[in-house]
């Protein structure tokens, strides 16, 4: 009982840390959006609604914009951190329906062996990854990232089953897959926001490409 605690206690833990992660990315380039765009800064409670959704608004556009013209380092990270967090979810939520029997889903099998999705998830991420590999091309890297990262989420959500042997998925031991994978959902977060700031950096410092570097 003790150990089962303990663990909710990490899996609590390492989820609050990936919630925190993604929320103080998103939260720091609101607030940025806000003072340097046509938002009103809050003279009252109430306003801080009405400046919050045109933040919001032109945060929405600010990262599309972002997104198209960024460099390749960025978008491969930024498709990495979404592509592992959206497979992780979806992974979660179709074994769940599976286990409850609800929806469309069904177990893979072939030749009565269950196929984990372990094994589809090591297919993508060697693929991607021997392709960025063998082709060394930046700006397909970026896309490469996507298969990359859904497939590394795929392999996180059955850590557990990989260390034990044994299909542990849903029980106490099982968690480890979860804690990994929200451990690694941070990781990524917080290396997004790492490249962005390194990228503020090398512009403040040296300048945008081409020009030439600041004094001092």
């Amino acid at each position: 009982m003790r150990r089962r605690r303990a663990s909710r206690s990490r899996t609590r833990s390492l989820a609050a840390a990936a919630a925190t992660a993604t929320a103080a990315l998103v939260a720091g380039e609101v607030v940025r959006v806000w003072h340097r765009g046509d938002a009103p800064a809050p003279a009252r409670p109430r306003d801080l609604l009405h400046g919050g959704g045109i933040a919001a608004r032109q945060t929405v556009r600010v990262v599309r914009a972002g997104y198209r013209d960024g460099t390749a380092n960025e978008t491969a990270v930024l498709n990495l951190f979404v592509a592992f967090g959206a497979t992780f979810a979806g992974a979660r939520a179709v074994t769940h329906s599976i286990r409850r029997g609800n929806g469309p889903w069904r177990n893979m099998t072939i030749a009565r062996r269950h196929i984990h999705h372990y094994v589809p998830g090591i297919g993508l991420s060697l693929l991607a990854g021997g392709l960025s590999i063998g082709l060394r091309h930046e700006q397909l890297d970026q896309w490469l990232a996507l298969p990359f990262g859904a497939g590394a989420a795929l392999v996180a959500d059955e850590t557990a089953l990989l260390i034990e042997l044994s299909d542990v998925y849903w029980s106490d031991r099982g968690a480890l897959s979860i804690d990994v994978s929200l451990g690694m959902v941070t990781t990524l977060a917080c290396l997004a926001l790492i490249v962005r700031l390194v990228r503020r950096g090398e512009a403040t410092l040296l300048g945008s490409p081409g020009a030439e570097p600041s004094p001092g």
